[in-house]
């Protein structure tokens, strides 16, 4: 009978857990049932969106008493996550709070904690996002508009505030402005004079504040043919717009008119006081942007107009077409398909609305969201699914591109020959150049053929020489690059009399037997250490003569592709170390790779990258060797600037590296202090991991990361400073020059050299930062020109 009972009871806690399991199962079913029910609401069904949100009330309602916090964390993550479905999701909450306030009031509650969470960990979008909800929940009755209208006063109160930045003051007015399309109508409605008092306090605050940032964002410097306008004000036009159309808007759905008759039944809730965070330093806010317009309705021939530049319609497509690129933008087929199937595209001219604000991402200043090549391949994809019409649209675009490029900024005019060269690689290099033609007149510096020049140099790092020259109107021929051969000095036919050629030969047989690194220097050893004619070699100089031959040599063996050549470097890199050991030989050598690989661009930026990254060169020293006086011919090519920036990012990396590394000791030296501390404590639940001795990083360790990181930090500022002064002292000699010879200084290599100033200062705008007073203190002082220190303050005005 006791084996019995136990087997029994053995039966009864298998059955018990087999239970329970089954309990846990069947809720995540229903939890992952509901979840899907209300992510796919008001998509498209072959039923209403009315239809679906009464029949998604009546399976929530039942399911609140088990799933209530699921429900709410799901409808708060949607409110946030799925902007473009807000008022489909208002309405839902505006019929669960007409049948259950308590609901109504704890959904509030947690809407209104996204919100503060939003707000205090510098999520601005969320922020945006809850706050528009919110406010879109007046509408449904679920929200008095009281309250709200107390809220939004209070984020305009931020605008009143001393001594913080203006970035902070303008995100606050920003949040509360794209806010008043969806609640306008009702506030006016209710609370006409407040809403009339709140624009007065927002337009008192668009008047005072500065836009010494405008011009650093400009994508055109003409306003011609469509204003360049900043995003408040163009944004505040457009509110004006609405009030003067007694705040009637055509395009957002309002699935909650049609329930109208059930919601205004329901109770209301007020929203609690809610105080802004307080700035602080660590604060990132969004910086300010200039509003792109290409096309307005005069450019788009048949079919429905487009939205004017001031009309709330405008902002609005715009916003949600930038929010479809956002969400998907790491797969370009699903970019491309969502973008086309944008919810109201028989109201408008879609395609030129797309097209538009993919290139107002792709010359988003100071820097794009996404790489250039995201932007091309989505573009390549629209193509592919509109064969009828995008291309000729696109067409069009890049006709008033090439018109518009001469008053382009440089940062714009890069980014347009990398999309131009990479679309144009997409589609067999097919183009009507002999419409271009007009610009083979123009000065080779003038920015229409430069743009054809560098896109050519281009589409030859896509394709091959015989293949561009082929593609090209035999007109072009001064533009096509030349052939990318190397032209290694010690081949010519003069090469017999350069000092050095001997020992290049016999470098070269060694090399071709596999020689080793030491056998290579004992044979440059035969150089003598004076190097050419004999010239004494001063403490601390280099071996010009060796450098020439071994450089020069070894690359030139290694030309037959991009992997001999690293090959070569990688295997001889203790001989580049070796010569390389003052910035004045590591600037010979730099020297060298131009004189040999002077036609190939693309190689010198992938050697130079080398050279960085095994660090046979310094920063410094590529930065001086650009602004060297034998680079002028080359100064106003884009590889050149290529090579900068990418030095910069070099240096820029490895400090915040070494920043990161340094931080991570520090957090795990607390840590473990913090945890010896608590070893002495015998409570069970208060005890933690212990950190292992391996983990702990000792003191003396910290120290030193310290000690790389001020090095590194001291690095990095030289290298601005050595671009800065250069850049202060060939403008400053280019303007002084003009003056005395009477002659306006407003030339295309002034246009271009002021344009690459601006580019350094925003590309890098992060890491410039932190060494701005520096740069005001040294360089960019009040004695300085106008049109060289108007570029500094710009860049500081656009996080003041």
């Amino acid at each position: 009978m006791s084996r019995r009972r136990a087997h029994d009871t053995e039966d009864e806690s298998y059955d018990h857990r087999r239970n329970k399991r089954r309990r846990v199962s069947e809720n995540q079913e229903i939890e992952d049932r509901l979840e899907s029910l209300i992510l796919r609401v008001g998509e498209r069904s072959t039923s209403s969106v009315e239809s679906n949100l009464e029949g998604l009330v009546s399976v929530l309602e039942a399911d609140l008493g088990t799933f209530r916090m699921k429900i709410l964390r799901i409808l708060s993550d949607c409110a946030v996550r799925m902007p473009e479905k807000c008022t489909v999701y208002t309405t839902l909450v505006g019929l669960l709070n007409a049948k259950n306030y308590k609901f109504g009031g704890e959904f509030v509650d947690h809407m209104v904690k996204t919100f503060k969470e939003s707000l205090k960990l510098c999520r601005w979008d969320a922020a945006r996002y809850s706050l528009r909800f919110l406010a879109d929940l007046v509408n449904c009755h679920v929200i008095s508009a009281t309250s709200l209208l107390q809220l939004l006063d209070t984020m305009i109160d931020v605008s009143n505030e001393d001594t913080v930045p203006q970035v902070r003051r303008d995100w606050f007015v920003f949040a509360v402005l794209s806010t008043l399309p969806w609640v306008g109508r009702d506030l006016y409605e209710k609370k006409e004079s407040a809403l009339e008092s709140l624009l007065l306090r927002i337009e008192v605050y668009l008047n005072k504040r500065s836009k010494k940032h405008h011009n650093a964002l400009r994508v055109w410097s003409s306003d011609a043919p469509h204003p360049q306008e900043e995003y408040l004000d163009c944004l505040w036009a457009q509110i004006r717009k609405l009030r003067q159309d007694n705040w009637a808007e055509k395009h957002i759905p309002r699935p909650y008119l049609v329930f109208d008759s059930i919601l205004c039944e329901a109770l209301q809730h007020n929203l609690p006081q809610i105080t802004p965070p307080p700035h602080h330093d660590a604060f990132e806010y969004p910086m300010p942007w200039v509003v792109y317009r290409m096309f307005d309705y005069t450019d788009c021939p048949d079919g429905p107009n487009l939205p004017g530049a001031h009309s709330i319609e405008r902002f609005l497509i715009e916003e949600h077409l930038h929010h479809i690129i956002e969400t998907h933008h790491h797969e370009r087929k699903d970019c491309a398909a969502q973008l086309l199937n944008f919810p109201f595209k028989h109201k408008i001219p879609l395609e030129y609305c797309i097209v538009e604000v993919i290139f107002a991402e792709l010359f988003h200043m100071p820097t794009p969201r996404y790489l250039d090549i995201c932007y091309g391949s989505i573009l390549i994809e629209l193509c592919k699914l509109q064969p009828g019409t995008l291309p000729q649209v696109l067409a069009q675009a890049t006709e008033i591109l090439f018109m518009r490029i001469d008053s382009m900024n440089t940062s714009c005019f890069d980014r347009f020959v990398n999309w131009f060269s990479y679309h144009l690689s997409n589609f067999k290099f097919t183009w009507s150049w002999d419409e271009w033609d007009s610009c083979l007149l123009l000065d080779a510096e003038h920015p229409r053929p430069k743009f054809i020049q560098e896109v050519l140099q281009k589409c030859l790092r896509l394709s091959y020489h015989q293949r561009i020259t082929e593609m090209m109107p035999t007109t072009y021929a001064k533009l096509i690059p030349v052939t990318p051969v190397p032209n290694y000095k010690y081949a010519n036919e003069d090469a017999a009399n350069l000092p050095g050629t001997a020992v290049a030969h016999q470098l070269v047989v060694a090399i071709r037997q596999k020689c080793t690194p030491e056998e290579v220097a004992n044979i440059l050893k035969e150089i003598p250490s004076s190097g050419y004619s004999g010239e004494e070699m001063s403490d601390g100089s280099f071996n010009a003569l060796k450098i020439d031959v071994f450089v020069q040599t070894l690359l030139n063996l290694g030309s037959k592709s991009f992997s001999h050549s690293f090959a070569a470097i990688s295997k001889f890199h203790v001989v580049f170390r070796a010569l390389a050991e003052t910035e004045e030989a590591q600037i010979y050598i730099l020297h060298n790779i131009y004189e040999l690989w002077s036609s190939h661009q693309q190689m010198m930026v992938v050697l130079i990258d080398k050279l960085l990254k095994l660090q046979v060169v310094d920063c410094s020293a590529v930065a001086t060797w650009i602004f060297s006086k034998e680079m002028t011919g080359e100064f106003t090519k884009m590889y050149l600037w290529e090579i900068l920036h990418l030095t910069i990012k070099k240096m820029n990396k490895h400090v915040i590296k070494l920043n990161t590394e340094l931080s991570d000791a520090k957090e795990k030296l607390s840590k473990a202090d913090s945890s010896s501390s608590d070893t002495d404590d015998d409570t069970p639940h208060k005890r933690k991991k212990p950190i292992t001795h391996a983990d702990k990083p000792s003191e003396e360790v910290v120290e030193r990361m310290e000690e790389k990181l001020e090095a590194a930090n001291v690095n990095q500022k030289r290298l601005f400073l050595i671009v800065f002064q250069r850049f202060i002292m060939i403008l400053s000699e280019h303007l002084l020059r003009s003056d005395t010879d009477g002659r306006d200084p407003d030339t295309d290599w002034y246009r271009w050299t002021i344009g690459r100033l601006q580019q350094v200062f925003l590309m890098h705008h992060e890491q410039v930062q932190k060494y701005s007073s520096t740069l005001e203190t040294l360089l960019f002082t009040s004695d300085l020109d106008t049109h060289i220190l108007e570029v500094f303050q710009q860049f500081v005005a656009l996080r003041a």
